[in-house]
């Protein structure tokens, strides 16, 4: 099999309720992740090609839900399921990265995230 072109993660990891760092995936259905797939299928683009994955923690739970976008190792913050056509359009089928929610390298693994983004 080849390679994939492009390869989704979304987190999926859960905490308590009112936790301080946050959770991606507060409601445990995963609907981010079944959206990506959904949505890229009705595009088109095939699993072969580009895949979406549930992932566990990504540690950037306070800028969650989190997405990251290999192989160009693109991180988004605070995606909805308003954001994902906006992703799989620009980024995925245009190659250009959702800027707005893009979480800038300057914060990535930091403590100080909820304040820089």
């Amino acid at each position: 099999m080849p390679k994939f072109e492009k390869h989704i993660f979304v987190c999926m990891n859960q905490r308590e309720p009112n936790h301080p760092r946050g959770c991606c995936d507060p409601s445990g259905q995963g609907e981010l992740q079944r959206l990506f797939k959904t949505k890229l299928a009705k595009r088109c683009i095939p699993g072969a090609t580009v895949r979406a994955n549930k992932c566990g923690c990504l540690d950037q739970c306070e800028l969650g839900p989190t997405v990251v976008v290999y192989p160009e190792a693109v991180w988004y913050g605070h995606v909805t399921p308003d954001d994902v056509d906006e992703i799989i359009e620009e980024h995925i089928v245009g190659g250009h990265p959702v800027e707005r929610l893009v979480i800038p390298d300057a914060v990535l693994n930091t403590t100080h995230k909820k304040e820089s983004f």
